[in-house]
């Protein structure tokens, strides 16, 4: 490919030792070209964001162009985006194989396939500092609309990176067809039941009628026939299942998945929907048509306090700081979209809070919000308290059964807090509750449709537990759509307004302040319990303070007042060391280099502890030594 991409190179007029073209488009040209584009760009953005976040620190950028190759869209790490800048890798700069040679954008789009362009296989010398990993998107009827890149320097080339890029434009694909075929027959099937709902399902949309209208690359590969071979057929001649007992088969009391026989003899299982004009006549992921979500009884549970939480107006979460409002945004675009949403972060950092905000602005916010915590509930338990139980399904089990939080939450959110700490083989169970929308109570034969939309938290690296054989790693993709992680107290920049906003909620109409003295202590401690233990220590101090509600040393606990003074005294003696140690000449910035290096080795390269041990932030720590 890449020795054809090169004959088509010189074929253009292009010389291997052009200069880069620094010509990109005018703001308003450029952003006609993203109107021109809505669509990709509304659901290409969050893909994007969450995928650098898996790629971020690598010296990388994600990007996305149009079908000209026009970049629309770039996000990286800093230092890389200034050396993609000196080769005009930037938004409103076209990256076609005409302008700029062989070049995995663009050689991507005259392909038509998956490109890997490594260093001098660039066609320019100028690009042979890059190393790009790209992939076409396709359009629901199977045009080439743009590209999803990840070009990074040639020295850090990872192989799993094409894999990531290829699953993320498939995600793009999947969204765009979903969205461009609401009205009508819609199935998602596979083989395997388990892959129904992820990525690699095959998605068919049909008129009410049952004739074929498209259906996604996976579908066409399963079916193995070309887009003008299926225009042909039918719901019933592709799947043998006719529009009658569709819906025959959602009329019954529990539908699951249908199992149909493709006309080659695979057998498939699939889930299916039917809208009509934005009205749902039947859908899967429900089992019947829509009824009102919750009850009253439900609803009332839902405090004054609760339902006030929303994500423009989160408390103190989003404050002014940055990397608060980046997640806010993410979160925005893709609430309601039925996109899973696993929260990360350190303990006391509001995941639940943040959980509850996404709920009320949801349109699932007048129904239930279940929050479960999987650490708390005794592993003996908490398979019936999540999925329920019928009368006597075992000894102590109330006479009346226990519906269970899953079917609680039916018409709303259900919050899954430290899912890291569930039980494997509960795992698998909720896995198929995700799967099929279907809970099986204990003791029960009979399984009851359910209709939620789920959040899941944890403080644990699933990714290391998978590896571990402690967390199941297909119930790890079912739960990754978009992951955000809350940074801890230490890294917010909005420290001060933080403190000030939980003075003015804890303190019951009173006006409370910090002394500065106390303040610049605040903001130098580590706060290994985040807003959890700041919370805390501040209702203390508020109970302790004189007349005038000034927050001063003496009112501090006499335990927090000893974790800063150890603190104080370890740092010091650490740089004491370092710069006695130091050779002659040594600049302090090699000093603060060689105690980083020494605390990551003493911490067993654990960053967050080592950032806890020294005071400073993560992000600190990867600027110094990267």
């Amino acid at each position: 490919m890449v020795e054809k991409s090169h004959e088509r190179s010189a074929a253009f007029g292009l010389s291997t030792i052009d200069k880069p073209d620094f010509n990109p488009l005018a703001k308003s040209d450029l952003s006609a070209v993203i109107e021109q584009n809505q669509a990709l760009h509304t659901y290409a953005l969050p893909v994007m964001e969450t995928l650098y976040e898996q790629i971020v620190n690598t010296h990388n950028m994600v990007i996305l162009t149009n079908a000209q190759g026009v970049i629309m869209h770039a996000l990286g790490d800093d230092d890389f985006l200034e050396k993609a800048n000196r080769v005009a890798l930037t938004p409103g700069v076209a990256w076609s194989e005409q302008l700029r040679g062989t070049n995995a954008i663009g050689t991507a789009l005259a392909e038509g396939v998956p490109t890997l362009v490594n260093a001098d296989e660039h066609y320019l010398r100028a690009n042979h500092i890059l190393t790009c990993s790209a992939a076409p998107i396709f359009d629901p009827r199977g045009a080439v609309i743009g590209v999803l890149d990840v070009t990074g320097d040639c020295n850090t080339f990872h192989r799993h990176t094409m894999g990531l890029v290829r699953m993320s434009a498939q995600m793009i694909e999947n969204q765009l067809f979903t969205a461009a075929y609401q009205d009508g027959i819609t199935l998602h099937f596979h083989s395997r039941p388990e892959f129904i709902g992820t990525l690699m399902e095959g998605i068919a949309s049909f008129t009410p009628g049952g004739r074929f209208i498209s259906a996604n690359r996976s579908a066409m590969f399963q079916l193995g026939l070309s887009p003008q071979a299926l225009s042909v057929n039918t719901l019933n001649s592709l799947f043998g299942l006719g529009v009658p007992a569709l819906y025959d088969h959602y009329r019954t009391a529990a539908p699951g998945l249908l199992n149909m026989c493709l006309s080659s003899g695979v057998r498939v299982y699939a889930r299916a929907s039917v809208r009509l004009s934005n009205n749902t006549i039947f859908s899967s992921e429900i089992g019947h048509p829509v009824a009102p979500a919750g009850t009253a009884k439900q609803h009332a549970a839902i405090t004054e306090s609760e339902t006030s939480y929303r994500l423009s107006s989160l408390r103190y979460l989003n404050t002014g700081d940055p990397q608060m409002t980046a997640i806010i945004t993410k979160l925005n675009k893709v609430n309601g979209r039925d996109i899973p949403i696993l929260i990360t972060g350190e303990t006391g950092t509001g995941k639940e809070l943040l959980a509850q905000a996404v709920h009320n602005d949801s349109p699932r916010a007048h129904g239930p919000f279940v929050a479960v915590n999987c650490a708390s509930i005794p592993e003996t338990l908490i398979e019936s308290e999540l999925f329920g139980y019928e009368d006597g399904a075992f000894t102590g089990a109330r006479k009346k059964g226990s519906t269970g939080r899953i079917l609680q939450a039916n018409g709303g959110t259900l919050f899954l807090d430290e899912i890291g700490d569930m039980p494997l083989n509960l795992q698998a169970r909720l896995l198929r509750v995700l799967q099929e929308r279907m809970v099986t109570p204990l003791g029960s034969a009979k399984s009851i449709p359910v209709n939620v939309s789920v959040i899941c938290a944890t403080h644990r690296n699933l990714r290391e537990m998978i590896a571990g054989g402690e967390f199941r790693e297909d119930l790890y993709y079912r739960l990754n759509g978009l992951v955000v992680k809350l940074p801890p107290l230490r890294e917010r920049t909005d420290f001060e307004i933080v403190v000030n906003k939980l003075l003015a909620a804890e303190g019951n109409g009173e006006h409370y302040s910090i002394s500065p003295d106390v303040m610049q202590m605040f903001k130098q401690h580590n706060w290994p319990g985040n807003f959890r233990q700041l919370s805390n220590l501040l209702r203390t101090a508020m109970v302790m303070t004189g007349n005038d509600g000034e927050i001063r040393m003496e009112d501090l606990p006499d335990d927090f007042l000893d974790d800063v003074k150890s603190l104080k005294k370890e740092v010091p003696a650490q740089l004491t060391v370092a710069v006695d140690q130091a050779p002659n000449h040594t600049t302090l910035e090699d000093v603060e280099l060689s105690v980083i290096q020494k605390a990551l080795q003493a911490h067993g390269g654990n960053v967050s502890a080592t950032a806890r041990a020294l005071g400073i932030s993560r992000n600190t720590i990867y600027r110094k030594i990267c």
